[in-house]
């Protein structure tokens, strides 16, 4: 069945966020479109264009082709968004003891949207064509910070991710210590854009992430895709 959608767990009246599987002639108003799955997703209409895997674009009147599976998000009223925490956003310093008590970090409810099977060197880019395809549970949450808010350096974590810019400008930057005077890039993030997965594989079910952070530029909201084994 085609165009099946439902609404993601960190929808509400602030931020219209919608999940479509078996994507077929679906029209977007305004949103960002976010390709989750390993096939490309096709817009456009006369002149056709290519999202690739784990990619993204900000669609205004236009159209999706065709996608395998597809979030669509946009924050509808930015009034108030901050007040995420008194509508079940959760500041992570809840869930990480060392996490510093100054850092305004909120992350959304997480969405568990089914599996897929894919090579994690292709997502990582260390290969392109699948010679070790295994499966997957995909989750996704938002997270939210005001302005000039320092997300963090840390350089673990037990699944593979990638983030898209919602609402805002940030960036995601890489350094050579847990030390932000050791920059060595900074990825723009500008509403529609998705980065390149930063992490690499160490072995079966093992990754490598340099030390790298999310930094707000302006109040931001973010979507991170996780893939976990």
């Amino acid at each position: 069945m085609q165009n099946l959608s439902r609404d993601l767990a960190f929808a509400d009246d602030f931020i219209s966020a919608t999940l479509v599987e078996n994507v077929a002639d679906y029209d977007v108003a305004d949103a960002v479109v976010v390709n989750i799955s390993p096939s490309p997703m096709v817009t456009g209409d006369e002149h056709p264009a290519i999202v690739p895997a784990w990619k993204s674009t900000w669609l205004k009147g236009g159209r999706i082709r065709s996608a395998e599976r597809a979030a669509i998000i946009k924050v509808v009223n930015p009034t108030n968004l901050g007040g995420c925490m008194f509508r079940g956003w959760d500041w992570l310093g809840n869930r990480i003891r060392s996490f510093p008590r100054d850092t305004p970090l909120y992350i959304s409810a997480q969405d568990e949207i089914g599996t897929v099977t894919l090579d994690p060197r292709v997502f990582t880019n260390e290969r392109a064509r699948a010679e070790t395809p295994q499966v997957f549970t995909l989750k996704l949450n938002l997270w939210w910070s005001p302005g000039d808010t320092d997300c963090f350096i840390h350089n673990e974590h037990p699944f593979l991710e990638t983030h898209t810019q919602i609402h805002g400008l940030g960036r995601m930057q890489k350094f050579k210590t847990r030390d932000a005077a050791t920059l060595y890039e900074d990825v723009v993030m500008p509403i529609g854009y998705s980065h390149d997965p930063f992490c690499r594989v160490a072995g079966e079910n093992q990754w490598t992430y340099p030390w790298h952070r999310y930094y707000a530029d302006t109040d931001s909201v973010w979507l991170a895709v996780e893939l976990h084994p």
